[in-house]
């Protein structure tokens, strides 16, 4: 019995085994087959709607819309996401089919959140993308004010409202959402060889502006140099409108920073502890609001003056005024800050690397550009069942795809070629230079991306100074503010960077000399034939302006640069340049070129009245102490001067037109004083971006002479108590017994603080930015 069960149970199993191996098994070929069908019955849907629509039945054309266009916060998020990939995979064999008579559906899907889907549908819609554009270059316009739009900081969280915020398989961070946007733009760039021309005015007119946060401003420079970085044909004009923007919000900065922070405390918490970039998006706070919102108020109509406290009303109106200017400057500079230090570090990885699109990571290092691979539609992924509406899919949604795996090396280049790109990145700033930042007058900080760019190399250098020097002294077609302002550009330049060596501040020291004894010789032959009874061409007040900025160009350099102005090496006179017997110097012979100096500056046209006062008492007390000349006399006449009362005759009208009057007053009028004041390279104090000045940077402290210091305890011991009168008495009694140098040098003294702090240039609060036009 026990042998004819296992003879039973035996035959159960071989039957069992056989009916199993008669059943069907999934093949490949049968899986693309189903496949097929299923992208079949999209495409006959979508054709069908399409058709429907040629024939005037609108209403499955317009249900269509409504898929890409309606809000997916629910379950069904995913299912819906997974029918639109296949929708977009069937529109893409038909795309030559959307005429305009469809832009409602093309609309619907240009404006959906795809950044924030899954990996598979953002593969898709790229694909999508590429193919539309291609075929219907009339969308091409709304296409790129998508992408536009897309690199902005508000872009990503606007996109959570529009609904699919579910079909994400993790919180999405920024850097996720904007890779994707500019793996499509690099796409498109690839595909529509037109397509700069079209994107640069639409991502001009999405910049934020220079009232909005900080924030909003470096997310969307951070994308366009990013975006220039794989598009050459838009590199210069958007590293142009950077800077463009970037300096309409220097100007607005007339006001020290010191008195930024004896106002109220200065706010120095760490705006950015961690990379925007890498904020989840919707986590970021409620801070995205700009700052004239955050300064507006209610505005109340103000009838205190009817009572009794109009006036201490008025006081804290006042108050409350001062306040909201003083946030706002101070938001303005930290704005400013973080624009400098996000172009700075961009320049300074492409002088490092050569240029080819990147990602960059949370520590700085640059990473190449994980392009997403094209959509296929080869059955590469699964399909729904049925193109059915939104129909809940039975089985559960493939896993996400993992991110790709960023390389993190380095990309390398030969020497000649990163050389080659630097090169080309200068002469992009140098154009930038000299077509905005030197036509903009009062800017503080924007200059200094020159100042820095090039140090980097010889040849920059002196390519800048030749740029700047031919615009001041040989471009006699250029305005005359325009030459003023390059002079001023010259001499802060020339003290201020320490990689400028000795021979080119001689060199550049000669060429303004030269210029000097130039106008200087063309000036005595009027007065010459003037005397004579002839007619003589005058020179003009403007070219006197001219003079002027070159004398003190001259006077400025030399107060900085006065040791390496001597024909003997600086070394031989003191271990360390300072603390110099003047008695020594006056031995030793300077450049012969600055000869010249001492004969301007007795001259009729008296430099010394017209440049800037804090330059030439700084002039003044150098020159006397170094053994070059004395100042002093001719300062103090300048003085007296200025209180002296002309009679209104016409002796004295005759008197006023003598030499050492009428040129003088003129230069007076038309050198103008903000411009004798205008020193573009003043000490760096933007506290983020300050480390790519610091080191090619020179302090006044590092050349001051150090018996200053003697000088300013000297004056202190003064009795402070002495009657108005009797300071008087002092001043004379000084300066008939000691000389002129004792009434200025209080003001020398102060001078001396003022080149070691924030800026030799006079404080401007309100004083509206003036842009220079040719």
């Amino acid at each position: 019995m026990a042998q004819n069960a296992r003879t039973v149970k035996r035959r159960t199993d071989v039957k069992s085994l056989k009916s199993i191996a008669t059943r069907p098994i999934a093949t490949n070929s049968r899986i693309r087959r189903e496949e097929k069908i299923q992208r079949d019955m999209y495409l006959a849907y979508v054709d069908n709607v399409l058709s429907e629509k040629a024939k005037g039945n609108v209403e499955p054309f317009n249900q269509f819309v409504r898929l890409f266009s309606r809000q997916n916060n629910s379950s069904e998020a995913q299912e819906a996401v997974l029918q639109l990939r296949s929708y977009l995979a069937a529109l893409s064999h038909v795309v030559s089919k959307l005429d305009r008579t469809h832009i409602a559906l093309v609309d619907a899907i240009v404006h959906m959140p795809w950044a924030i889907m899954d990996t598979s549908f953002v593969k898709a819609y790229i694909s999508f993308m590429g193919m539309l554009v291609s075929a219907r270059p009339e969308y091409l316009n709304s296409v790129s004010e998508m992408t536009a739009q897309s690199l902005t900081y508000q872009a990503a969280k606007k996109s959570l409202g529009l609904g699919f915020a579910e079909s994400s398989s993790s919180p999405l961070t920024r850097r996720t959402v904007y890779d994707r946007v500019h793996n499509l733009l690099q796409q498109l760039i690839s595909l529509v060889p037109t397509l700069p021309s079209i994107l640069y005015p639409i991502l001009a007119r999405h910049f934020p502006h220079k009232r909005q946060a900080q924030f909003e401003h470096v997310t969307y420079i951070r994308n366009l140099l990013r975006l220039s970085d794989y598009c050459p044909e838009l590199s210069d004009r958007l590293l142009g409108l950077v800077v463009d923007k970037t300096i309409q919000i220097d100007v607005e900065i007339q006001v020290e920073l010191e008195e930024l922070e004896t106002d109220g405390d200065a706010d120095n918490e760490d705006l950015f502890p961690v990379d925007i970039f890498d904020t989840v998006i919707g986590q970021e706070g409620d801070s995205s609001e700009s700052e004239d919102e955050e300064e507006g108020g209610d505005d109340e109509d103000n009838y205190s003056d009817l009572s009794s406290d109009a006036g201490s009303e008025r006081d804290q109106d006042e108050d409350k005024e001062h306040e909201n200017h003083t946030k706002h400057v101070r938001e303005m500079v930290t704005k400013l800050d973080c624009i400098l230090e996000v172009i700075f570090k961009h320049l300074d990885r492409r002088s490092l690397t050569l240029t080819k699109p990147t990602l960059t990571t949370t520590s700085g290092t640059s990473t190449p550009l994980t392009p997403l691979p094209a959509f296929a539609l080869d059955g590469s992924f699964a399909l729904p069942a049925s193109p059915v509406i939104l129909v809940p899919s039975t089985s559960p949604p493939p896993p996400p795809s993992p991110p790709p795996a960023l390389d993190l090396s380095l990309p390398t280049a030969d020497d000649a070629d990163i050389e080659a790109q630097r090169t080309l990145d200068f002469h992009t700033l140098l154009s930038i230079f000299d077509r905005t930042i030197i036509r903009t007058f009062k800017s503080r900080y924007t200059q200094f991306l020159l100042f820095w760019y090039s140090s980097l190399n010889n040849t920059f250098r002196d390519h800048f100074l030749g740029t700047v020097v031919s615009k001041a002294l040989l471009e006699v077609d250029q305005p005359v503010v325009t030459r003023a302002t390059a002079a001023s550009y010259v001499a802060s330049y020339v003290s201020r960077a320490n990689f400028v060596d000795r021979t080119e501040t001689r060199n550049v020291v000669r060429l303004f000399c030269n210029f000097i004894e130039s106008h200087l010789g063309t000036f005595d032959e009027c007065l010459k034939l003037q005397e004579m009874g002839k007619d003589a061409v005058k020179q003009s007040a403007e070219q006197h302006s001219v003079f002027y900025a070159a004398a003190q160009a001259v006077f400025l350099v030399f107060c900085f640069r006065w040791r390496d102005l001597l024909e003997q090496d600086p070394n031989e006179v003191g271990s360390d340049g300072l603390d110099v017997n003047p008695a020594v110097v006056t031995n030793k012979v300077w450049l012969p070129e600055l000869n010249v100096i001492q004969r301007a500056v007795t001259s009729p046209l008296n430099p010394l009245k017209v440049c800037s006062s804090n330059v030439v008492l700084q002039f003044a007390l150098v020159a006397q102490k170094v053994g070059f000349m004395y100042c002093y006399p001719i300062i103090e006449a300048n003085k007296r001067a200025d209180y002296a009362i002309v009679p209104p005759t016409r002796e004295g009208q005759s008197a006023l037109n003598n030499r050492t009057g009428l040129n003088a007053l003129m230069a007076k009028q038309s050198f103008d004083a903000d411009l004798s004041t205008f020193f573009p390279f003043d000490p760096y104090k933007l506290p983020r971006s300050c480390s790519f000045i610091e080191g090619i940077y020179r302090d006044w402290t590092a050349v001051a002479i150090e018996d200053e210091e003697e000088d300013e305890e000297e004056d202190e011991d003064e009795d402070e108590d002495d009657s108005i009168d009797g300071g008087r008495y002092r001043e004379e009694e000084d300066y008939h017994m000691h000389g002129p140098s004792s009434f200025v040098d209080r003001d020398a003294d102060m001078l001396g603080t003022s080149l070691g702090g924030m800026s030799i240039s006079p404080v401007h609060h309100m004083r509206p930015p003036l842009t220079l036009s040719t």
